[in-house]
């Protein structure tokens, strides 16, 4: 081998040799950079976790302040509510009948008219046509107000509305098991009895 190779070969010794060192000490370097970076994080961690910590618990606090006061409202409100419906509780116990009341006026006005004119009358069929107008314009005011009469001549004794009294012989055989007569009249309100009809059935 001459002397020109052995040169050749230890110039590329060099390069190599000079890379291997350029590159080692870029890793140094790097390595050293990273750990520095490392220190900082770690040294600011603390610092940022104790900043993350305060506005959660600023955020919580606002949160529990926001529920608290719509909690207070809405106490407010259903208290208000509640003393509300109480009071009109009392007003329709108190003036309930009111309506059915004042339905009722106009009849005691012509009750009135008629025992005036019965003082003075001399036409009986007369004064007993005008009890009969009264007694039937009652009756359509009761119905306005859904009460209705039970129905009893000549209807099968049914005890969710009847309430028999007593028991006679049917004077017609097709009568037996029937009302025969109504004794005091019974009445619905709503479809709800309110009084049973008391009547006398035929056997």
């Amino acid at each position: 081998m001459n002397s020109n190779n052995k040169e050749t070969i230890k110039e590329e010794d060099l390069k190599v040799e000079t890379t291997h060192n350029s590159v080692g000490e870029d890793l140094q370097n790097t390595t050293n950079e990273e750990i520095a970076t490392e220190k900082v994080i770690e040294e600011a961690s603390p610092l940022l976790a104790e900043e993350q910590l305060a506005k959660q618990l600023e955020e919580a606090l606002a949160q529990i302040e926001d529920q608290k006061d719509k909690y207070l409202r809405l106490s407010a409100e259903f208290d208000n509510y509640r003393k509300r419906t109480i009071k009109e509780k009392a007003e329709l116990i108190l003036n309930g009948s009111e309506k059915s009341i004042s339905s009722m006026l106009p009849i005691i006005d012509d009750f009135e008219r008629a025992v005036k004119m019965m003082e003075t009358a001399t036409d009986i069929e007369a004064v007993k046509e005008g009890i009969a107008l009264i007694h039937n314009k009652f009756i359509g005011i009761l119905g306005q107000s859904g009460v209705k009469v039970i129905e009893t001549k000549e209807k099968e004794l049914d005890t969710d509305f009847h309430e028999a009294i007593a028991v006679i012989p049917a004077p017609l055989e097709e009568l037996k098991g029937k009302i025969l007569d109504c004794v005091q009249t019974g009445y619905t309100l709503n479809e709800k009895v309110i009084r049973h009809a008391k009547v006398v059935v035929g056997e």
